[in-house]
């Protein structure tokens, strides 16, 4: 977006550069209930403003498997190939595969990313999970220096949006399927906030297949309110590294002082770091008021 300002004889252009938002998007059929949520995201958001890319995957035919072929040329060691240490090597040295670096530039450009995708066995298709593996390398979007809260994406939003074949019930801590935030930990804090990415809370579609169609008019629609102030949104609220004792000799540990501080608490920290109490309610599910441990910020 260029603005062009007057003064007198002399002119001042202004270049104000345009927000990206990436949706990465996985479901093999067009017409489906997924196509239309991604399909209102976009319009809403290039409504704001927003340049919106789409990594349609299934459409890419992108490859779900890591292996050696997502390096060009020498392996740092042919003898014992060891995926995590060749991608970062080769990412220092701009010899990824073509797929993951194009990819890579996306992640690099975007503010927002939306994952956009039908829930399989509690889980992203595999084709996204490949994506998850061979996009977020080692160097590129995380480091044992570079995690979490201090992590590569610190200053990048992301988030789950998706169906389920199951209905809402079925996913509460007392459903046959138990507590849906649960399910959402590994994805949530051990894929997008551990590479540093603040995380917005998910966008839930429950059982659209077998919804009237009323109901699934309805869902777009609250989509649609959402996605108007969908960036000024609180995140998801995780323990900060801080808390922990950051190296292999402290056990990257909760430090004593926080565990101290917390014992009055009634629930624990986060639905991972339980502390063998009650799981924070809605933890992975809503925004919640940051945790805070009195007094011990200025001792760590």
């Amino acid at each position: 977006m260029v603005w062009r300002i007057g003064c007198c004889s002399t002119l001042f252009v202004c270049v104000i550069a345009q927000k990206t938002v990436l949706i990465v998007y996985a479901h093999q059929s067009l017409g489906s209930f997924n196509e239309a949520v991604r399909d209102e995201a976009t319009k809403e958001l290039s409504k704001q403003g927003y340049r919106v890319i789409v990594s349609d995957l299934y459409a890419m035919n992108f490859k779900a498997s890591a292996t050696k072929s997502d390096i060009i040329g020498d392996l740092k060691n042919s003898e014992l190939f060891q995926y995590g240490e060749e991608t970062m090597h080769a990412w220092r040295e701009g010899c990824l595969s073509e797929d993951i670096m194009a990819e890579q530039r996306k992640v690099k450009e975007a503010e927002l990313i939306i994952f956009q995708f039908p829930l399989y066995w509690f889980s992203v298709p595999a084709i996204m999970k490949g994506w998850m593996d061979r996009v977020l390398t080692q160097g590129f979007a995380f480091s044992l220096e570079k995690m979490y809260n201090n992590g590569i994406f610190k200053d990048k939003k992301a988030m789950l949006s998706f169906t389920t074949g199951a209905i809402e019930s079925m996913f509460r801590p007392d459903g046959i399927n138990g507590d849906i935030n649960v399910t959402l930990w590994p994805l949530q804090n051990g894929t997008l906030h551990f590479c540093g990415f603040q995380v917005l809370a998910p966008q839930i579609f429950w059982s659209p297949a077998h919804c009237p169609a009323e109901v699934r008019t309805a869902m777009l629609k609250q989509w649609r309110e959402r996605l108007k102030g969908l960036l000024a949104e609180k995140c998801l609220t995780f323990a900060p590294c801080e808390w922990f004792g950051l190296s292999f000799e402290k056990g990257f540990l909760l430090q004593p002082e926080v565990k101290e501080e917390q014992k009055s608490n009634a629930y624990g920290i986060t639905t991972g770091h339980h502390l063998g109490k009650l799981l924070p309610p809605d933890n992975q599910t809503k925004a919640q008021p940051k945790q805070s441990a009195v007094g011990i910020h200025s001792k760590l």
